[in-house]
């Protein structure tokens, strides 16, 4: 790979902000790095993204929200309505979470028709969709699995990781998702992404994004390499 600069660096970070406890000093604190290094996008629940949007109008930085988040155990219904909801309040990209209990009961059926509505909601407001795997639960099979579904349905992105499960993401699963999917859908890597060796060797094996709360730290520690 080239070597990569640290402002081509930053616009690969989706800087994240999914602590429960958060204020509203830490959204400002957030937006305001996402303004400064360039980041892609600011991740984050779905109640403070009016405030972001405010924070960031102006700017480029797109606002994401979590939905179904973390565990993905809503109804296709209120993930639907989240989203809905979300993109209301000036969400940019959605980031949802699947239904792990109904994929291990191998009711692919379910699975695509809620990918299918929140992508088809995403789509047509002009919003980036992301699928959220948490593949630390998910056999190979199952991996296998949601890659072909999302191969149908093509939302923008599929992701690796919540944060928030037993494990986040890892050079294995990454490499996985790419051979399934290819260049047809896009990958997202989030959970334990803190240092720059390995941000970049995710960014090596295919990704197009990663999420992460040490964006700012990744991105400083190039800078001291250069």
């Amino acid at each position: 790979m080239n070597p990569i600069t640290p402002a081509e660096l930053a616009a690969y970070f989706d800087h994240t902000q999914l602590r429960a406890y958060a204020q509203r000093g830490d959204f400002e604190k957030l937006c305001a790095e996402a303004r400064e290094y360039g980041f892609a996008m600011v991740a984050i629940n779905p109640a403070p993204v009016s405030l972001c949007k405010d924070l960031l109008a102006g700017t480029s930085v797109h606002v994401g929200a979590a939905v179904g988040f973390p565990l993905g155990q809503n109804t296709p219904k209120v993930k639907k309505y989240e989203t809905v909801d979300a993109i209301a309040n000036g969400a940019d990209e959605i980031d949802y979470v699947i239904n792990i209990t109904q994929l291990k009961e191998k009711n692919y059926d379910f699975i695509e028709h809620e990918m299918a509505g929140i992508v088809e909601e995403c789509r047509g407001a002009g919003v980036i969709s992301k699928v959220i795997f948490e593949n630390c639960y998910l056999t190979e099979e199952e991996k296998r699995a949601l890659c072909s579904i999302a191969r149908e349905v093509r939302p923008d992105f599929i992701k690796t990781s919540t944060g928030f499960g037993t494990g986040g993401a890892t050079f294995e699963d990454v490499a996985l998702m790419k051979k399934c999917v290819g260049d047809e859908v896009k990958i997202k890597a989030a959970g334990g992404i803190r240092t720059l060796d390995t941000a970049l060797r995710m960014i090596e094996l295919g990704v197009s994004r990663i999420g992460s709360t040490a964006s700012v730290s990744i991105v400083e520690e190039l800078k001291h390499r250069l």
